[in-house]
């Protein structure tokens, strides 16, 4: 009818800002998730749109923004997972290769975080999204970054073993909490049980994959349900730029950690973590 307004949309700056940030920080261990909680509010508060029309707008490009960055590491990692793939074949016939052992990891740190994801879920999107739980995670497991990259053990994947994986699942259900960063605390935890920086890193990627599927997964009947065209666009607008910036950053950390130690990303969290604390509490 056209005497009814138009449906206000996210505008396209919105979406690219937002497509950005989650491309460039999903796999960076700075959070992904408290990055776009703090650009959709201070987005807001700024006049722009980054809050959607509705609670199943910000949900769907949400779900778009994350297909665009599980593309990318699916891109990167398809070597790991064509191994994996071929192991368990391998492994169904009694021939367990480092590939197999490799995919049983996976799913082994991927069950804790689902188990506690789901119990916890209400807790997590209703209490623990204020500024000052981002501010002081941020700060904290910032630090805690840096100690465990003074790690000077330096094993590869087919050395990790199973317990160890298991600590690092453990230690992944922390980044159910906004701030945390799920990668960042994958690789801190890597560095810990002695994993190198290549290593720990490329773990972490491999763990996002179940990580973005199951969200993806959940929330793709809603993606279905929205059923407005220029919707969908905008969901298809971010999906690519957060694929391209996913992609870049990926490319970035991986080469940067071959030869260096994570301390830009330590300065970055102390840094950040410090003005969010200046914002909440002023």
């Amino acid at each position: 009818d056209p005497s009814q307004p138009r449906k206000a949309l996210m505008s396209l700056t919105a979406i690219i800002l937002l497509a950005l940030v989650q491309g460039i920080t999903e796999f960076l261990p700075i959070s992904s998730s408290g990055h776009l909680i703090l650009m959709r509010e201070f987005g807001a508060a700024a006049g722009l749109d980054t809050v959607g029309a509705n609670a199943n707008a910000d949900l769907v490009m949400d779900v778009a923004l994350h297909v665009g960055t599980l593309a990318a590491v699916v891109l990167y990692t398809w070597k790991d997972l064509r191994r994996m793939s071929v192991g368990v074949v391998q492994g169904l016939s009694g021939n367990k290769t480092e590939g197999w052992h490799l995919a049983w990891q996976l799913v082994l740190v991927t069950v804790p975080v689902v188990v506690i994801g789901v119990l916890a879920k209400d807790l997590i999107t209703d209490t623990l999204r204020a500024v000052e739980v981002i501010a002081w995670t941020t700060l904290i497991f910032g630090v805690l970054l840096w100690v465990a990259d003074r790690a000077l053990t330096r094993l590869t994947l087919p050395q990790l073993g199973y317990s160890k994986a298991l600590l690092i699942g453990v230690a992944q259900v922390l980044a159910l909490i906004p701030g945390v960063s799920r990668s960042g605390i994958c690789m801190t935890f890597g560095r810990f049980v002695g994993l190198s920086r290549v290593e720990a890193a490329r773990f972490a990627l491999l763990l996002s994959i179940p990580t973005i599927i199951g969200a993806g997964t959940l929330a793709g009947l809603d993606l279905y349900q929205a059923g407005d065209a220029q919707l969908g666009m905008d969901a298809l607008v971010g999906l690519c730029l957060s694929f391209v910036s996913a992609w870049v950053a990926i490319l970035v950390m991986m080469r940067w950690l071959a030869r260096a130690t994570f301390l830009p990303f330590v300065l970055y969290r102390l840094a950040l973590g410090g003005v969010l604390l200046a914002i909440a509490y002023a």
